[in-house]
C-alpha cells in the first residue's frame, strides 16, 4: 500500500489532503511510522526521529497512530487478495506476497492479476496500491516499491538480473546507511557491480553472511516459496533500524515496546506464551537467536525482563544492534492450568491491571497508558523522550 497510515488519514479526514501528514511523533525519542508524499519531498521518512523530521518538514502535521483503523482497514485489502489465491503471505499490515501460479488459468497473468488487484483494492478501500508481479519474493518487492505511489511494474522472466543491475547497492534488501558504505568504499555502488563479483570475491569480502545475501539478491536467485499464513505458532514483533543501536538503554527501550506489541496481542488473541525469544542482528547480518521456556504468560513486563537476561547474555554492547525482536512462543490458550505460586493474588492482580490498560487503549488510543518504571518509556511509533 502507498503511504498506508497517512493515506488512510487523509482519506477520513479531507482537511488532511494534499498537506504533509506524518504519522508518529515529534519528539527527541520518537519515531516517523509513515508519512505521506507531500512529507516525503521534504526528505522525511519512516524510522526518522521525530525531532529531524520537524526540523526537516516544519510545518508537517503529526499524527498518533490509529492501529485498530489501519489494521481494519489491511484486513479489507486481505479480502481483495483472497479473491484471486489462497497463497498469500503477509508481511505487515499493508504489505504481502501473492504466488497467482495456480490462478493464471481463471484471472489470466501476473499482470493482469496484478491490475485487477490494483482496480479492486481502490474500490474497496479508495486506496493505492503498488504491485510489483515477477518470479521471486525479492525482485517483485523492488518492483513495486520502484515507481511509487500507484506502480504497477513488470520483470519479465529471465530479465531479473538487467532489471536489477541499474539499480543502487540500497535497493539489496538489508543494505542500510552503514553497509551501504562499507559496499562503497569497496567498489560497489551499483547492483551490477555487485553481479560482477563471485559469491567467493563477496564472501571474502564482506563476510559469510552478508557476502551470500548480497550474492542471492544481486542476482535474483531468491528460491524461496511465499508462504500463506497458517495458525499462528508464533506472534512476534522485529524492528530493523536506520542507524544501528549501540547504547544498552536505547536496545531496552526498543524491547520494552516490543514486548508490549507482543503482550497486547496475545491478550487480544487470548493466548499465552510458554517461550519468551529474542532475535538481534549485528551489522554485518550475523544474527543471534536466545530463547527461555517460561510459565504460560502474557504479561508485558515479564516477556520484557526474560529478553533483557537474554539480551544480557549474548550482547556486551559491541557490535551495533541492526534488528531487534521479541516473539512469543508456544503458545497456548490463556486458560491453560498454571502452576500455583505463593504469589498468585499478585497474580491476579496483575492480569486485571493488564485488563484495564487494553481497555483504556482500546477507547483512547495506543499511546494513552504505558508502564511506568523504566527510564524513558514507547509508545506505537518508538520511544518517548526522557
Amino acid at each position: 500500500m502507498d503511504a498506508f497510515y497517512a493515506a488512510i488519514e487523509q482519506r477520513d479526514r479531507p482537511e488532511l489532503r494534499g498537506k504533509p501528514v506524518i504519522v508518529g511523533g515529534a519528539g527527541p525519542r520518537q519515531v516517523v511510522s509513515t508519512c505521506s508524499y507531500e512529507a516525503r519531498k521534504f526528505g522525511v521518512h519512516s524510522a526518522m526521529p521525530g525531532v529531524r523530521a520537524k526540523q526537516l518538514c516544519p510545518q508537517g502535521i503529526f499524527i498518533a497512530p490509529r492501529m485498530e483503523v489501519y489494521a481494519a482497514v489491511g484486513a479489507q485489502v486481505r479480502e481483495v487478495f483472497a479473491t484471486f489465491t489462497d497463497q498469500v503471505e503477509p508481511l505487515s499490515l499493508d504489505e504481502a506476497f501473492l504466488d497467482v501460479t495456480g490462478s493464471r488459468a481463471l484471472f489470466g497473468d501476473g499482470e493482469t492479476i496484478g491490475r485487477r488487484i490494483k482496480q479492486e483494492v481502490k474500490a474497496k478501500t479508495q486506496l493505492n496500491v503498488s504491485v510489483g508481479v515477477a518470479t521471486s519474493k525479492y525482485v517483485a518487492k523492488v518492483a513495486s516499491d520502484l515507481r511509487k505511489p500507484d506502480a504497477l511494474v513488470v520483470v519479465p522472466p529471465g530479465q531479473e538480473r538487467a532489471f536489477l543491475a541499474p539499480l543502487p547497492v540500497s535497493r539489496l534488501w538489508g543494505v542500510g546507511p552503514a553497509t551501504q558504505v562499507h559496499l562503497e568504499r569497496a567498489g560497489l555502488r551499483t547492483i551490477a557491480d555487485v553481479q560482477s563479483r563471485s559469491e567467493a570475491q563477496l564472501v571474502a569480502a564482506f563476510g559469510q553472511n552478508l557476502g551470500e545475501h548480497l550474492f542471492v539478491l544481486a542476482n535474483g536467485l531468491d528460491a524461496r516459496d511465499v508462504e500463506p499464513e497458517r495458525e499462528a505458532k508464533s506472534i512476534g514483533h522485529e524492528m530493523t533500524f536506520a542507524e544501528d543501536l549501540s547504547q544498552a538503554d536505547e536496545v531496552r527501550e526498543v524491547l520494552l515496546q516490543l514486548s508490549e506489541m507482543v503482550g497486547r496481542r496475545l491478550r487480544r488473541e487470548g493466548l499465552c506464551a510458554t517461550v519468551v525469544r529474542l532475535k538481534l542482528r549485528h551489522p554485518d547480518f550475523t544474527t543471534l537467536s536466545r530463547q527461555r521456556k517460561v510459565p504460560p504468560t502474557a504479561d508485558d513486563l515479564l516477556m520484557y525482563r526474560i529478553a533483557c537476561e537474554l539480551l544480557d547474555a549474548c550482547w556486551s554492547g559491541r557490535p551495533g544492534v541492526r534488528l531487534l525482536g521479541v516473539t512469543a512462543a508456544g503458545l497456548v490458550g490463556n486458560a491453560a492450568p498454571v502452576q500455583g505460586a505463593l504469589f498468585g493474588t499478585a497474580v491476579k492482580k496483575r492480569d486485571q491491571l493488564l485488563a484495564a490498560m487494553d481497555a483504556i487503549r482500546d477507547r483512547h488510543g495506543e499511546g494513552a497508558v504505558r508502564h511506568g518504571g523504566e527510564k524513558r518509556h514507547t509508545n506505537p511509533w518508538g520511544p518517548d523522550g526522557e
